[in-house]
């Protein structure tokens, strides 16, 4: 009961509120103690003189007139801690202000009051409220926080002025002021110091005490002159590219930097604004919109139908198996050749639905065509997701033979499969390092398309085989991202293979969410690809995580550029040069253009080609893989061609 009776009395002295009316209330005693200093001048040295009842009645005229003066110019809307020289200011106009009208109020109703009396009284007034301020700054802070650990607190600069703002400052203070005996508020770690916003009309506006300094362009200058140790981006409806704009401006403060999720995700539920922020991903500094995608269509899709995704503990396949278990399929089965993944994607599914959901976890290759066979059989899939691929382009080049065997005839494994037992939907998940490859898993990838496209031009087909095709994912299994971290986190150096290299990047469940949309609007024979946005250099992509921690690139962590690895292009592609677009009813997902595949030639290099990997001849196989993707060049041949076109 005791340790709950200190604790009110401390959560009394550090409320906002409390603390205002603990100011007007010194203000009026001050502006009163200043009168009787004024009245005790004057008459000790008979200048003036009126009865004690008039004199009591000035003193009551003069602090309620000076409260409402310092009321009217904000005087009470400030944090005091941070005080500038502008906020004493305010409180000498208030104090004119209010000790002006009740010098000609006072007169009014009982006669002549000496302007010398008037203007020692204001004098007086000005020194003692400032002063008292000024003091509080210094003393009484210190002494309202002792026992608390304002080491914790970061100086914060708000990016955002809007309602947003207002509502998470008034979580801070909250969190600040909360009886929590188990300190655990998020709130209380901010010490919001200053606001920046670019509407100019609210430059000096103070929310919750706090002020609006400048706009997003004084950023860097404001961190450096306020010590600020963290950036809040309070701007969930901000659009895109200025979102981007601002979060890099911000980054090359090299502070720490959280934001606020998009406005759906702060309505969403009751959860204070404290705890939704986030610290910044990579992805909010892409400079592209979320993806949106239509779920009613996805829903009629995969509902009650049996989905069978391969490679579904990778990255993109273990996303696909958790989408896809939103929408209530008849039954899910995984297939892959990797058990740790495929175990780990099936216990969380089945911590997140438990017997509500028909999961079958199983182990094999779909290299292994009568394996296969027997599954196809006994699940009878209504739809493919075929996900299963190496994908790693510098292992692909010294194991060429795997790339064939896992990519090209697992895909024609799947693909025929399909066709013999009718499955309604096959969807063959491509990269955009088939357009032109430079590399042997960029041509397996090309190879597996025109697979795709091949099965989709047989006749009596009972399939409609469609292609997706997408550039980098963020996060993903072998992605740079999580390789720059790792970096990062362990003192060493952050390794870029070219200044010049650029890429394409979207998260995982974008890519999903392509695939899935892809998949429920496809025909046959399309290969669906995605307006990506601009392409982003990988070197700013590692300056950007590099201030992400908080550090310096080039100072407190070292780029280092180890040149080109084997197969690797300076500039990835969507769309081969043959392809035309057409539009679909998503802006940014487009359909290429249906090639005719010259069946029997292709069927042929096919055959070509199997024959070369079962026998692991790499030089054979690798010029077959030519013969099939005419497309198919070195890395040195089409950098030299993009490095020219840059000049």
């Amino acid at each position: 009961m005791e340790l709950l009776e200190k604790l009110n009395i401390k959560d009394s002295l550090l409320s906002f509120r409390f603390r205002k009316r603990v100011l007007a209330l010194a203000d009026s005693f001050i502006v009163f103690t200043a009168g009787l200093i004024s009245h005790t001048i004057f008459y000790g040295f008979n200048i003036y003189m009126l009865p004690a009842v008039d004199v009591l009645m000035g003193f009551i005229f003069d602090a309620v007139f000076a409260f409402g003066g310092l009321l009217l110019f904000g005087c009470y809307n400030k944090l005091w801690r941070y005080f500038k020289p502008r906020d004493y200011l305010d409180c000498i106009k208030g104090l004119l202000v209010g000790l002006g009208l009740a010098v000609y109020f006072f007169s009014r109703f009982k006669g002549y009051l000496p302007l010398r009396y008037a203007t020692v009284h204001f004098v007086i007034s000005c020194i003692g409220v400032c002063g008292f301020r000024y003091l509080f700054k210094g003393v009484f802070i210190t002494l309202v926080n002792t026992g608390r650990n304002m080491a914790k607190q970061k100086k914060t600069l708000i990016v955002g002025a809007g309602r947003s703002c207002r509502l998470l400052l008034e979580d801070m203070f909250a969190s600040e002021n909360s009886k929590d005996v188990n300190n655990d508020n998020p709130g209380s770690e901010f010490l919001p110091v200053c606001i920046v916003d670019d509407d100019r009309t609210k430059l000096g506006m103070r929310i919750k005490g706090v002020e609006v300094q400048g706009t997003t362009g004084d950023i860097p200058k404001l961190c450096e002159l306020l010590k600020i140790e963290l950036i809040i981006f309070a701007i969930p409806s901000c659009p895109v590219v200025d979102r981007q704009k601002i979060l890099n401006l911000c980054t090359k403060t090299n502070l720490p930097i959280k934001v606020l999720p998009y406005i759906g995700d702060i309505l969403e539920n009751s959860v204070s604004m404290v705890r939704k922020m986030q610290d910044i991903k990579v992805e909010d500094l892409l400079g592209r919109e979320p993806i949106k995608f239509d779920n009613q269509d996805i829903r009629d899709f995969i509902e009650n139908k049996v989905c069978m995704v391969t490679g579904g503990g990778g990255s993109i396949g273990s996303e696909l198996v958790r989408q896809i278990a939103k929408y209530n399929p008849k039954q899910v089965v995984i297939v892959d050749i990797y058990e740790n993944n495929a175990y780990e994607i099936q216990q969380e599914l089945v911590m997140e639905y438990g017997d509500k959901l028909n999961l079958v976890t199983l182990i094999a290759s779909v290299r292994d065509y009568f394996r296969m066979n027997q599954i196809f059989k006994k699940y009878a899939p209504d739809l493919i997701f075929h996900a299963a691929a190496h994908k790693h382009v510098p292992l692909m080049e010294n194991s060429p033979m795997e790339a064939i065997k896992n990519n090209v005839i697992g895909t024609f494994n799947m693909a025929t499969l399909a066709h013999i037992h009718h499955v309604p939907k096959f969807v063959m998940i491509s990269t955009d390092k088939a357009v032109n490859p430079t590399n042997v898993m960029g041509a397996s990838k090309r190879c597996c398309e025109m697979i795709v496209q091949y099965m989709a031009q047989q006749n009596g087909n009972h399939t409609d085989f469609v292609t997706t095709r997408f550039g980098n994912v963020l996060g993903s299994n072998g992605s740079v991202i999580p390789l720059f971290k790792r970096q990062i986190e362990q003192g060493k150096p952050v390794t870029v293979t070219h200044p010049d290299i650029i890429r394409y990047f979207m998260t995982i469940p974008e890519a999903v969410s392509l695939v899935m949309e892809a998949a429920s609007i496809a025909h046959g024979g399309e290969i669906f690809v995605l307006d990506m946005g601009q392409p982003v250099k990988i070197v700013t992509l590692a300056e950007n995580i590099i201030r992400m921690y908080g550090k310096v690139p080039y100072k407190d962590v070292e780029i280092k550029f180890t040149g080109l690895r084997p197969g690797e292009k300076i500039k990835e592609e969507l769309l081969m040069s043959e392809e035309g677009l057409q539009s679909t009813k998503n802006k940014l997902i487009f359909i290429g253009k249906q090639l005719q595949i010259d069946t029997d030639k292709f069927i042929q290099q096919l055959s070509a080609l199997k024959q070369a990997a079962a026998e692991n001849d790499d030089a054979v196989a690798i010029r077959a893989l030519h013969e099939i993707v005419p497309t198919f060049t070195t890395p040195e041949e089409f950098n030299k061609t993009i490095m020219m076109k840059a000049v």
